[in-house]
């Protein structure tokens, strides 16, 4: 096998001069083991006349490289090398390229994914190629903007059924056969078989179906009104919304095992992680979620696979529209009428913490100079800061403009491929505004701007109010003016919200002094928000009594900013949350404060001596949390909070009991997610060993029992345990990219920081190794969840620093490590910010 070389920008506008690539026709066969398979393919192309290179490859990444031919005439295999085929002295005109390679099946989610079932021993293999993995499936000019017809044969097991971009029919051969695609790029092809449980319906004349695995079918049939109702609705808003008809043939949605991401757009057959079918209770919130996912990848099917990218500079075309498309549509077409309150609270805060890093880039970057470094951009950036610009320029272009340069975008481009130019020349045809302009300063610098009021008393004893910014973008928000209401125990009630343009307008007269002055009201902008002394008195005394959740989540952002920021102690949050989160309703809110509460505060923010007293805090939050829904008014929010009473027990007896008796007094009953997560922390505890998780994984023999039993192994405080989950991870290359996941998520825990001391510094040099040694997945996750997030010390980010100036990690791990440094050295400030007697 030879090594991998990535595809350099200058490669593919060199490749793209050249050539036109009209068809693929591939035939797959998946009946040659657990191990490989086998794919050959012809592929129908032209050479252009009017340019002096002639020569060029193909990209393929084979286990064995069996045959080539271009034009009946056989190629000389031995100058395969680096993935690439060369393709020689080409003559203008038409050729035609076969090719017959034998393929390795991936266990990281990357190329033909393949993964049995450890409930029922059935197999399911589908294919992930974004962003350049198709060589692992077959040989492509794999480049966004060299579309191409793509005609897919499949062989497979007897029992199987096969599932692809355009309708799928078995032949009398046995063999499956894909209608043919229309234009489409190499990363959007898709593929998965297996004897999927199958849902099938019919909307405005397409086939329309959900799939998933045969273990998952009682639970995909449950819901399976909820999601196809969603999908129907969605389809529809984006009708009214698009001038453009949906542009394939079917419309299948397969819920996949051991899925990288949330979710894929391929065209026609979009791909999920199975946690979506939910095995076990989930709150409304989650529900939500699932729901924008779906409305998310079917606004792909015109932002992105309908016209798609000209290069990976543009990623955030795709996914920041998808991402403000998928609240936006929800909003609209679905009962989830708040979908912007979890997005302030969840995804904006990804992408705040992103944009103040060192790795933070352009939402539209100048230039990208390679797959590789694309690939690290997909991050809270393409996605959230992208997002909530797309919505900040709504806000200032208004909709009916915003919509009408949509769909000129879309005529112009259709089934070809775009640039941010051409995407900011379609709006400006739809408007008079400097759309250019807006551009230039939104989405081609990095950081964030910090929004600061100012309130300013008049001679007539009236206030004005001025806004001071710190960055250089003009913003277009709603200031919230809240008084007292005497009447009403002091609650604080909206005076009028009006709209303020940064840095344009003057002092604006505001009347009376409100109690609290925000700014960034609705959550329209992109930007921290500050209050001045009064406004932040009235926010520590009455922020649950702010009567829209959209603003209760601008305020805990800011909290949470100050907190990042070093301005605000930690345990002022805690205490704020304290007062304020028992009389929260909004199950978004909760999750995420508690979340931040406890995984950054409790566990990073604060110094070891003081986390105790914040793990009884958020505790007795919990419990009150748990007492308050006792009525079963509120069962999402009790599910949070015992969700997050489990995780931050500092004694095993409450928790050791319910799952004795299999359920929470009062409710829930402890589903199969509420039981691995009370084992997971008896197990950090020391409360618990092998033969409770080994009888737990024969309750629970799902997949997800597997996960749950990794993790729960490497989280207990022995040893042995530690040794074991640390080869598991870095000594043997066995572990899928999810059972990696869940041993590393067990392995750190603050409780056991001497424990796992010496482990700390060999992450540096073993994380290093399997990442170079396997793929860029395991690399994520090796620099995601097996980084020693517990040890915040100095001594962590010396070596850590030192690894990245000497241990050449690859880009995938580098970018993961910069950012946990990074993360890492903005927890030791706060701890010194505030350290006792600072």
């Amino acid at each position: 096998m030879s090594c991998m070389s990535v595809l350099t920008r200058d490669e593919a506008q060199t490749r793209a001069k050249l050539l036109d690539v009209h068809r693929y026709q591939i035939d797959l066969d998946l009946t040659h083991g657990d191990e490989l398979f086998v794919s050959r393919t012809v592929i129908h192309f032209t050479v252009r006349g009017d340019q002096n290179v002639t020569d060029t490859f193909i990209e393929l990444k084979p286990e064995e490289l069996r045959h080539a031919a271009l034009d009946g005439h056989n190629l000389d295999l031995d100058t395969f090398t680096e993935n690439r085929l060369p393709l020689k002295d080409l003559t203008t005109g038409e050729h035609e390229l076969r090719i017959d390679a034998v393929m390795r099946y991936s266990r990281t989610g990357e190329g033909m994914h393949r993964f049995t079932d450890p409930t029922d021993g059935e197999t399911y293999v589908y294919t992930q190629l974004a962003l350049d993995d198709c060589k692992r499936v077959f040989p492509a000019f794999d480049q966004p903007d060299l579309k191409a017809v793509f005609e897919l044969s499949v062989t497979a097991p007897k029992n199987w059924k096969v599932i692809a971009n355009g309708v799928t029919e078995q032949q009398e051969d046995g063999t499956w056969r894909a209608a043919p695609t229309p234009l489409i790029s190499t990363y959007l092809v898709a593929v998965a078989a297996g004897p999927w449980h199958s849902v099938h319906t019919e909307h405005q004349g397409l086939p329309f179906a959900l799939h998933c695995r045969r273990s998952l079918a009682p639970h995909l049939d449950v819901d399976a009104d909820e999601i196809l109702d969603i999908t129907r609705a969605c389809f529809d808003r984006y009708h009214e919304k698009f001038e453009e008809p949906y542009p394939f043939d079917s419309y299948d949605q397969a819920f996949v095992p051991e899925f990288n991401f949330g979710a894929m757009e391929n065209p026609g057959l979009v791909t999920f992680r199975d946690e979506f079918v939910y095995r076990s209770a989930v709150t409304d919130t989650e529900r939500q979620t699932r729901a924008m996912v779906i409305a998310h990848e079917m606004a792909h099917m015109w932002f992105g696979d309908l016209v798609t990218l000209q290069w990976w500079d543009d990623i955030w075309l795709n996914e920041s529209f998808a991402e403000y498309m998928g609240y936006q549509t929800l909003t609209e077409a679905s009962r989830f009428t708040d979908t912007w309150v979890d997005f302030g609270v969840a995804r904006k805060a990804w992408g705040y913490d992103a944009d103040q890093r060192p790795s933070t880039h352009p939402v539209a970057p100048d230039t990208v100079d390679d797959t590789a470094s694309a690939l690290l951009n997909f991050d809270g950036i393409s996605y959230a800061k992208g997002a909530s610009a797309l919505r900040q320029l709504v806000a200032w272009l208004g909709e009916k403009n915003f919509l009408a340069g949509i769909n000129t975008h879309f005529a112009r481009h259709r089934f070809g491929n775009a640039t941010l130019a051409d995407f900011i020349d379609s709006l400006a045809d739809a408007t008079d505004r400097d759309v250019h302009a807006w551009a230039a300063s939104w989405l081609r610098t990095t950081g964030i701007d910090t929004l600061t009021p100012k309130v300013n008393p008049a001679d007539d004893g009236t206030y004005t109010l001025t806004a001071e910014r710190h960055g250089s973008r003009p913003h277009r928000v709603a200031v919230g003016l809240y008084d007292r209401d005497p009447g009403d125990n002091g609650h604080l009630v909206l005076r009028e919200r009006p709209q303020l343009d940064i840095p344009q307008d003057e002092a604006r007269p505001i009347g009376k002094r409100p109690a609290l002055l925000l700014l960034n009201d609705g959550d329209l902008t992109y930007a921290k928000v500050r209050f001045d002394p009064e406004s932040f008195a009235a926010v520590r005394d009455n922020l649950s009594q702010l009567p829209d959740p959209l603003t209760r989540a601008v305020v805990w952002n800011s909290l949470r900013d100050a907190v990042r920021d070093g301005e605000l102690p930690p345990t002022a949050y805690l205490e704020a949350a304290r007062t304020h989160l028992p009389l929260e309703t909004d199950v978004a809110l909760v999750q995420g404060v508690l979340s931040f509460a406890s995984a950054q505060i409790a566990d990073r923010f604060l110094a070891d001596t003081e986390r105790p007293a914040a793990l009884s805090t958020l505790t007795a939050l919990c419990r009150d949390l748990i007492r308050r829904t006792e009525d079963g008014s509120h069962p999402g929010l009790r599910l949070t909070a015992v969700r997050h009473f489990i995780d931050v027990a500092a004694h095993s007896d409450t928790i050791a009991a319910w799952l004795a008796d299999g359920t929470v007094p009062g409710g829930p009953e402890l589903d199969p997610e509420l039981r691995w997560r009370i084992l997971g922390r008896l197990a950090v505890l020391g409360a618990t060993g092998e033969a409770a998780i080994a009888a737990e994984v024969q309750r629970d023999p799902s997949a997800t029992g597997q996960e749950g039993a990794a993790r729960c192994r490497a989280a207990l405080p022995d040893p042995e345990a530690k040794r074991t989950a640390w080869e598991a991870m870095f000594a043997t290359d066995d572990l899928s990219n999810y059972l990696f996941t869940a041993t590393a998520q067990g392995f750190w825990q603050p409780e056991q920081a001497e424990l796992v001391e010496e482990y700390v510094q060999r992450y540096f040099t073993d994380a290093v190794a399997v990442a170079a040694r396997r793929s860029p997945a395991i690399a994520v996750a090796a620099g995601r969840w097996a980084f020693p997030v517990h040890a915040v010390h100095a001594k962590t980010l010396r070596l850590g620093e030192q690894c990245l100036r000497e241990s050449d990690p690859t880009p995938s791990l580098r970018r993961q490590l910069t950012d946990q440094l990074d993360d890492l050295g903005r927890a030791l400030k706060v701890r010194e910010a505030h350290s006792e007697g600072n």
